[in-house]
Parts: structure tokens; C-alpha cells; sequence
């Protein structure tokens, strides 16, 4: 096993390193002298020595267990022959792992697993990568005296066909994985991979000697148990007890490819098995820094959206939305799209074009498209989706910090005493980050939860019980603001690091500021509805730990005060000192797997890759020479910006990106106007989404694995994607803006991604040390990495900020204008959920939809039966913006006076009703507050019955046989 220098899943542990390098045991393996840490098992000194020691329990990824005795040795002067995973060294110790006796031990053992285990090795699916296969070989075992067929042995279906008096069966009921009790060997690797990784506890050992066996939750199938199908269990077991579905059908792999995830923020590390151009399986790759082996369920099963049928991978075009598409060549598709935005710039003036960037795509094709935007259509009309989540973090990090992104790497949260989480669910949203943190707090470390609804981050298992601060919607900056009161009028401030690290006068305001009484916990009881002995009391929390962390997501960026909310966060930070070391921050978790990236390249309307502003002179020169083009000097439209002159009539054309506009961002009615006013939509996506519903052109897009490239998490790092197939529409994404560009007249050649990165670290500060050389030698990289950061920045602001003094900002409060009403009397707010991702795009064309096939309304008891609505009523849901209908969850998950919805559905309209409120200083929207009426309806509402007419009508426009492979597509 792993001594303690390395963390839970085998990595280093750099505090703990540098107190056991003071320390150090010797020792003799196998008369060869040994010299390791003190804590490190017999078992990793042998392995530090080239000595291997048969194993089944034990494994790298998991705390010692010591139950398969099959690992036994000799110790010199020690009675009994105790198992080298649990026994630490200590010095001069001689250890014996080869002898006659513990030969006939390790065999006597292993032939009593092999005559409980079936022995149908060739039919098995862990044939060529069983443990007890491979350890039956290791340690000699030949012959098996006691049978085959023990006692206790559980059966399927006995030679017959017939259940066998002790069946039990295969289960087979979650759609990835199965379970087969027949081949467990009761190593309990599954059940502490269940507990010690993934931290859910939905395994068990049920029954006591030959009677134990593994069950999930209280002995149900994995689909219907707590199980939420992370694979850390199938990952853990050493025979084919737990399989992928997948290598079943398909059968083994030949060979693999790393690559990484392109789901959620956390950008988790995979070796993706393949057998020629088909996917067998992803496997967490366990040098992954982000992840370090684990998975979640999105990440290492739901892929079958990359080759699902609904997949359009021919380019068509059409003159009007109401025309039929017609199928064309790559360059008729392409050729045409170029002369459309030609004609509408020569028509309307240059700045009637824009385009989208994705945080779906790679940081090259992000970079690509922002180019595009700048160099060939000549202006700075260019946004990504990050706008509508996370632009608050970059504006409200920028002016305090100095820098538009996160200040730790994940492994910091190992350090953390105290845990502030703020408008995230890290279990839904971020599962494997979540994991880390669940270990930590099941560790001792103490959780604040600021959240209108209550996460699963709250049950945690063996943790104490967090504070919930359950504060109304819209009242972030009240809250903030008021748990700073407590640190600033308490004497909970750090002074020695403000003095230090901080500005002086702006601090002494704020200090000013946020003292006032108007400010306290008291005061702001009444906006927020948390009691002000709860505030204070998180706050003593906060300011007294050691080591204070803040995560925060959507639920804080995604308000008119979102910005506000996240500098009073930095401040926060800063007053207590919990800035520059492992174990603190301001951390962001960003949503899509490459939000951070689509920032840092350059893909809002104001700044050019590296956050620096389209108006400064020197960079903006550096910029021309490179491309060979004048640039724009003056910020472009921002997407909000875009909709607005579209109907208006001075915005007619616009390249999209892998988003879906039409779907994701707010009151959805006045988007799908938008659109509708166009004059040339292109579209390049994976599928006919809702934005494609008003496309003229349609350019196949690529999935992760088609492509090579890089992605940017929510910790700064830069992992590798890697292609693993060839593009099912020939071409890559980032190909296909190169051939627009190509047509629209500003020439691209780039003939591989690792040229545009050299591009990008040309002209990047925090990029220059950066190239796939690099990443291929560390596998990733946390920018800045440059000639002061030449391996990256786990940490950021370490001796001082970027912007030298940190800035304390002040944060008035200021109720959103949505506010309740007797005819709106509840506030709706909205968030995601494990199973589904985003838009749901890809994750609905998967068995995921086994978990999550609906977007529901979350109601309390109290407001439910006011309305007299029962579970899975339907419930018509209306706003100032508009109304749609949902089936009714009634939990007390939510507060009275609030409901609760995901967006993951198109048909089920959650952003018909979000409204155009957004935040003051970045345009991001108001999601997470509508004022809603919720009542009892019996048919869709009038939206949705457009919806479904529109959508019946673009699927009859689909060119034949397109239509039936493309149904689930538009529906």
C-alpha cells in the first residue's frame, strides 16, 4: 500500500512530504536494504524495493484493509505472519515476502477463493484482467482440493437452467454495469471504494462468514439503491463481480488513448479503450491530476451520444427557416455561408455580424472562432455562454485579486478546515471535486452551506452536521455583507495580512462600510430570512479556522448582483487572510468543461486572450502584427447586445458554435424573436438542437473524442484532449472555422491544434510556457506557466496579488427588481442535476434518462397543498416573462415560498419564464430568481403546444431519411 507522503489516491501529499522527509526508516526486504519514509506499509517498501507481493484487497487507490491474507510476510523477531498492507515499517526491520511457508499459506488461501469462484475464465469478461486470475498464477496454485462448488457458493441458474435453491442472480437493472454475486470474493474493495472515493456509502457487506455478501443500499437492485453510478466499485473490483455492459457486448480492448472529459468544470483525466474506431470503455485515469482515478457517472458512461443516431454529419442549407434542408457538399455549405455574412456586411455595414463561442469546444477552437470574428468580419461581436454563468466571476476577480479566474487547484480542498459553500451543489454539479471534499469533511472539517435549497453536500456521511444558511433568493449581497459585518466589528480580521497584502485606504472604507449597523446580521435578517444568531456564527466559523476555503457556482453569479456578490466573497477572503496557501481561496466551480478556457481566450466582445482589453493600444498592435489585420479598438456586442439589435433590424447574421442558444439562455420568446429576425444563422453542433431550428446552414460538428486539443477546468488546469476516432463528419471544429475563415477571405493553415496553442502562448502571458510538448510530458498544466511559472501555478496570489495590493471592494446591497406579488407570490430558481448536463443535449441521448427523464418542479409541502397539488400533479407555472407546464416533486428540500426546477428538457420550458434581468456589470442573467404562481393544470401550456407545432414542422423540413434518424433529435 501507499505510505502517508501520498494522498488517498496514491499521489504525493506535499504537506505531508516535507514533515516526513525529516524522517526516514531503514530496513531490509528480502536481505535487500531499504530506505523509505516512516508510515509507509511493508507492502509499498517491498514495491520501492522491485519486490511485488501477491494482493488481492489491497490497492493504491484504496486505505488498507487486510482482509485477503494473501499478502502475508515473515518479520524477524514477530510472531505469526501479519499482512504487509497494514503493517508499517520501522527501523531495521527484515522482512521475508518469499518462503516455503508463506508459499503454502498464500496457496492454501487462494484455493479456498478458487473453490467458491466459477470457473469460466474463457467466457469471463475480466479474462486477461482478473486479479484472482493473475494472483492464482502468482502464487503457484494448481490444484484445488475442496471442489468447485462450495457450499455457499451463489449461483445464477444452475447447469439446468433452473434457479438454484440459493439464487440470486445477476443484477442487471443500472444501464451500464452489472452485478454478478457468483464471482465476489467478498474483497470488500467495491464497498471502500464506495466509501473512501466516491463517499456515498451505498455499499455494504450483508451477512456474517459464508452467508457475507455485497448489497447495495438495503439490499436492492443498483438502480433503485442510493448508488449513483460514479463506477469507482467497478473500477475497484478484481474479478468480473462488477462489469461494464460495454466490455461484455464488445469484449476487450486493444489499445487506449488519454484523454479528458468534456462534461462538467473538474475536467477528470480518462484512458479512453478502444477496439479499432470503436468505443470500449473509459477508464479514470488514475495519474489524472484533476481527478486522481475517479469518475463520475456522466464522465465514464454517458458517451453514447458520440455515435448516437441522431447525429447529423452531412452539411445542409436552406434559403428561410420555413424551406426544406437540402443536404450539400462541405464546400457548397461552407462557400455559401461565407457569401450570406459577405453580403450582410456589404449590406447592413460590418459590425451586423457576430459570433458564439462554446465551452463545449476545445481552448484552439474557441480561440479559432473569436479570431474569425475579429480578423475576417472585422469587428468584436463575439460572446461565449459564459456569459450567462460565470462572466461575474471574471469581472468580480479581476478588480479584486487582479486575475479572472479561480486561486487554488483542486487538491487544495485537502487542507481546508473550514468549507464555505455558496450557491453550489458540488455532489450534482461537480460530482468527483464533491467526492474529495466529502473525504475532507468526513475528515473533520466543518461545512457552511449559504444556499436556498439544501444539497446533498449537507448529508454527508460521518461528518458533523453543516450550518445551512437557508437565505432567500436575491439576497446574496445582503448575506455577504453581513457575515463581513461580524468580521469587521468582532475583531475576526486578519490585520497583519491586510496591512501587508492589501490597500490601505480602500480597505479602511470598506471596513467603514460594511461596520455600519445598517449592515449586521440583525439588520439584514429581514431581506435575507436567515437568523442573525446562525450568521454569526458561521462567520466566528469561518474567520476562526486555520485554513478557510469559499466555493461558489452558479447560484451566485447568476443575479443581478452577481458581480457584487463575488468581489464581497474576495473580500471576505481577504479580511480573514485565507488567500496564497493550500487550504483557502476563492474558488469558482465553472459549469461546462471548458468555461474557463472560452475566458481565456478571448472570447468576450472586450478582451482579447489573456483578459486584456480590446482598447489598449500596445497589446492590441501586438494582435495585428500577428494576424496581419487592423483590429477593432472598441468593444463589440455582447449576446443580450445581439438580440437586442436583431430585432431591432441592425443584426442579421451570426455564427454559433457548439451552443444552443435557444435553449439555454433566458425568456426564451425573446430569443427565439431574435433568431427568427436573422438573416443568416450558421450553426456547427453535433445535433439539430432548438437554435438549429432557426439555422440556414448547418455544419456538422465533432465530439471530444474526434479531435485533439486542450481544455482549461475550473482550477486553471490545461489537460490534453486527444482524438480517439476519426471526426464522423470528416472534419474536426476547429477545421471547420478555419475553411469559413478561409472562405471569407482571411487565410487560416494551420495544420494541427498544437500550432494554434503556439499561436496562443505567442501572444499570451499566462500561456508562453505552454505547448502539447509540455503537456505531454506533465499531462497537464495550471496557468500562469510562463518563464516566472515554467511547470504552471497550483496556487495563485502566493507572495502578492497580480494586481500587487488586493483591492477591497465596497458591496451595497440591492434587492432585485424580481420581487413577489400576490399574483406571483413564490420565487422559482433553478439549478442542475447528476444525471443530465446542461442543455442536455447529450446526456438526454444516453441511459441517463433512467435517472432524470423530466424536468420537475420542486415544491414544499406547505406551498403544495395550498395549491392543492400532489406528487406528480401537473402544474402550470407562470411568470411576468411567460408560463409553461412541469409535473409537481413536493420535498422540503425547498423552502416555503420557493420552487425549484432543472433545465436539462427543451419541451419543458424552464427558460420561457427566466426573465432579462441581469447583473449590473456583465449582462450574466437572473436564473435563479423568477417571481412564479404555481397551480394545478391538466394540459400543456399555450407555449408548448407552439413548441411542439414548431417542432413537428422543422422535422418535416429534414431532407429524407433524415427525418426518422433525427426524431429524438427534435422533439
Amino acid at each position: 500500500m501507499r505510505s502517508i507522503a501520498e494522498n488517498d489516491y496514491g499521489t504525493p501529499n506535499p504537506q505531508i512530504i516535507q514533515l516526513e522527509t525529516l524522517k526516514t526508516v531503514n530496513l531490509e526486504i528480502d536481505g535487500k536494504r531499504v530506505e523509505v519514509p516512516a508510515g509507509t506499509s511493508v507492502m509499498r517498501a517491498a514495491a520501492i524495493a522491485g519486490t511485488s507481493i501477491p494482493k488481492l484487497c489491497a490497492t493504491d487507490s484504496l486505505d488498507a484493509f487486510g482482509s485477503c491474507r494473501i499478502c502475508l510476510v515473515e518479520i524477524e523477531g514477530r510472531k505469526g505472519y501479519p499482512a504487509s498492507c497494514t503493517t508499517p515499517v520501522s527501523e531495521g526491520m527484515q522482512v521475508r515476502t518469499q518462503t516455503p511457508k508463506l508459499a503454502a499459506l498464500r496457496r492454501g488461501v487462494m484455493e479456498l477463493y478458487i473453490s467458491d469462484h466459477p470457473l469460466d475464465c474463457l467466457t469471463c469478461p475480466a479474462n486477461g484482467h482478473c486479479e484472482l486470475q493473475d494472483m492464482a498464477g502468482a502464487v503457484g496454485l494448481r490444484e484445488v482440493r475442496y471442489g468447485y462448488e462450495g457450499a455457499n457458493h451463489v449461483y445464477a441458474k444452475d447447469e439446468h437452467g433452473h434457479d438454484n435453491p440459493l439464487f440470486e442472480g445477476k443484477d442487471t437493472s443500472n444501464p451500464y454495469f452489472t452485478f454478478d454475486p457468483s464471482k465476489c470474493i467478498v474483497c470488500s474493495r467495491c464497498v471502500r471504494a464506495c466509501e473512501e472515493v466516491q463517499g456515498t456509502f451505498a455499499l455494504t457487506i450483508q451477512g456474517r462468514g459464508f452467508d457475507s455478501k455485497v448489497a447495495a443500499s438495503q439490499d436492492q437492485p443498483f438502480l433503485d439503491s442510493e448508488c449513483v453510478s460514479c463506477g469507482a466499485c467497478v473500477q475497484a473490483c478484481p474479478t468480473a463481480t462488477l462489469s461494464e455492459k460495454s466490455l461484455i457486448t464488445i469484449g476487450q480492448a486493444e489499445h487506449s488513448v488519454v484523454t479528458t472529459c468534456a462534461y462538467c468544470g473538474v475536467g477528470c483525466s480518462f484512458r479512453a479503450e478502444m477496439r479499432g474506431e470503436e468505443l470500449v470503455r473509459m477508464v479514470p485515469n488514475n495519474d489524472g491530476h484533476a481527478n486522481h482515478g475517479h469518475s463520475c457517472v456522466k464522465g465514464r458512461f454517458a458517451l453514447g451520444y458520440a455515435t448516437h443516431p441522431d447525429r447529423i454529419t452531412t452539411p445542409m442549407i436552406r434559403e428561410k427557416i420555413s424551406d426544406p434542408w437540402r443536404v450539400v457538399s462541405w464546400e457548397e455549405a461552407v462557400a455559401h455561408a461565407a457569401s450570406e455574412f459577405r453580403r450582410i456586411q456589404d449590406t447592413y455595414g460590418k459590425f451586423a455580424v457576430g459570433g458564439i463561442t462554446s465551452s463545449r469546444c476545445t481552448n484552439e477552437e474557441t480561440y479559432l472562432v473569436q479570431k474569425l470574428v475579429r480578423a475576417a468580419f472585422g469587428n468584436n461581436n463575439v460572446d461565449t455562454c459564459a456569459r450567462v454563468c460565470h462572466s461575474p466571476t471574471g469581472y468580480g476577480l479581476k478588480q479584486t485579486l487582479g486575475e479572472s479566474a479561480g486561486t487554488q487547484d483542486f487538491d487544495s480542498v485537502r487542507f481546508a478546515d473550514v468549507i464555505l459553500v455558496i450557491g453550489a451543489n458540488p455532489t450534482d454539479g461537480h460530482p468527483v471535486f464533491a467526492s474529495a471534499m466529502r473525504r475532507r469533511l468526513r475528515e473533520g472539517a466543518k461545512l457552511i452551506v449559504i444556499d436556498p435549497r439544501r444539497i446533498d453536500l449537507l448529508r454527508t456521511p460521518h461528518s458533523e452536521h453543516g450550518l445551512h444558511l437557508k437565505l432567500r433568493p436575491g439576497t446574496n449581497v445582503a448575506m455577504v455583507t453581513a457575515l463581513a459585518h461580524v468580521l469587521a466589528t468582532e475583531g475576526l480580521m486578519n490585520e497583519d495580512f491586510i496591512v501587508r497584502r492589501c490597500e490601505s485606504e480602500a480597505f479602511e472604507q470598506w471596513r467603514a462600510f460594511v461596520s455600519d449597523p445598517s449592515r449586521s446580521p440583525e439588520a439584514m435578517e429581514a431581506e435575507t430570512g436567515v437568523p442573525a444568531a446562525l450568521v454569526r456564527e458561521a462567520a466566528r466559523l469561518y474567520a476562526g479556522a486555520d485554513n478557510g476555503a469559499i466555493y461558489y457556482g452558479l447560484g451566485v453569479t447568476e443575479h443581478s448582483q452577481g458581480s457584487t456578490t463575488v468581489m464581497g466573497i474576495a473580500n471576505l477572503a481577504m479580511a480573514t487572510g485565507n488567500i496564497g496557501r493550500p487550504g483557502v481561496g476563492v474558488n469558482p466551480l465553472r459549469g461546462q468543461n471548458n468555461v474557463q478556457g472560452s475566458c481565456d481566450m478571448g472570447s468576450f466582445p472586450h478582451e482579447f486572450p489573456g483578459y486584456r482589453h480590446v482598447s489598449d493600444e500596445p497589446v492590441r498592435r501586438a494582435f495585428e502584427q500577428r494576424w496581419g489585420v487592423p483590429l477593432h479598438d472598441e468593444p463589440g456586442l455582447r449576446i443580450p447586445n445581439m438580440f437586442e439589435a436583431a430585432i431591432e433590424g441592425s443584426f442579421k447574421g451570426l455564427y454559433i458554435q457548439g451552443e444552443d442558444i435557444a435553449q439555454s439562455d433566458p425568456n426564451t420568446q425573446h430569443v427565439t424573436a431574435a433568431l427568427t429576425a436573422m438573416e443568416c444563422i450558421v450553426v456547427q453542433d453535433l445535433f439539430l438542437n432548438e437554435s438549429a431550428k432557426f439555422a440556414h446552414v448547418f455544419l456538422p460538428g465533432s465530439s471530444f473524442m474526434e479531435k485533439d486539443g486542450t481544455f482549461t477546468n475550473a482550477e486553471r488546469r490545461i489537460s490534453p484532449v486527444r482524438k480517439v476516432m476519426e471526426p464522423k463528419a470528416r472534419y474536426a471544429d476547429w477545421e471547420v472555422t478555419q475553411l469559413l475563415s478561409n472562405a471569407l477571405g482571411y487565410p487560416m493553415q494551420y495544420s494541427h491544434p498544437g500550432e494554434i496553442m503556439a499561436e496562443i502562448a505567442s501572444l499570451t502571458p499566462t500561456f508562453t510556457g505552454v505547448s502539447f510538448e509540455l503537456l505531454d510530458e506533465m499531462g497537464s498544466i495550471q496557468w500562469p506557466c510562463n518563464v516566472d511559472n515554467p511547470r504552471g501555478s497550483p496556487t495563485m496570489h502566493v507572495e502578492e496579488f497580480v494586481r500587487g495590493k488586493g483591492r477591497f471592494m465596497l458591496t451595497p446591497y440591492v434587492p432585485t427588481r424580481e420581487k413577489v406579488t400576490p399574483r406571483y407570490p413564490l420565487l422559482l430558481t433553478t439549478g442542475r442535476i447528476l444525471s443530465q448536463y446542461n442543455v442536455g443535449a447529450q446526456t438526454r441521448r444516453t441511459p441517463n434518462v433512467a435517472w432524470h427523464d423530466e424536468d420537475r418542479l420542486e415544491l414544499h409541502p406547505h406551498d403544495a397543498e395550498e395549491r392543492g397539488i400532489a406528487e406528480g400533479d401537473w402544474v402550470g407555472v407562470e411568470s411576468r416573462a411567460g408560463d409553461t407546464v412541469l409535473r409537481a416533486r413536493i420535498t422540503e428540500r425547498v423552502q416555503p415560498g420557493v420552487v425549484y426546477t432543472t433545465f436539462h428538457f427543451p419541451e419543458s420550458g424552464a427558460n420561457v419564464i427566466t426573465t432579462e434581468n441581469s447583473d449590473w456589470a456583465t449582462n450574466c442573467p437572473e436564473y435563479k430568481v423568477t417571481a412564479v404562481q404555481a397551480t394545478r393544470v391538466s394540459q400543456p401550456s399555450d407555449w408548448q403546444k407552439r413548441f411542439q407545432a414548431f417542432t413537428e414542422l422543422q422535422e418535416s423540413l429534414l431532407p429524407e431519411g433524415e427525418s426518422d434518424r433525427t426524431a429524438t433529435a427534435v422533439r
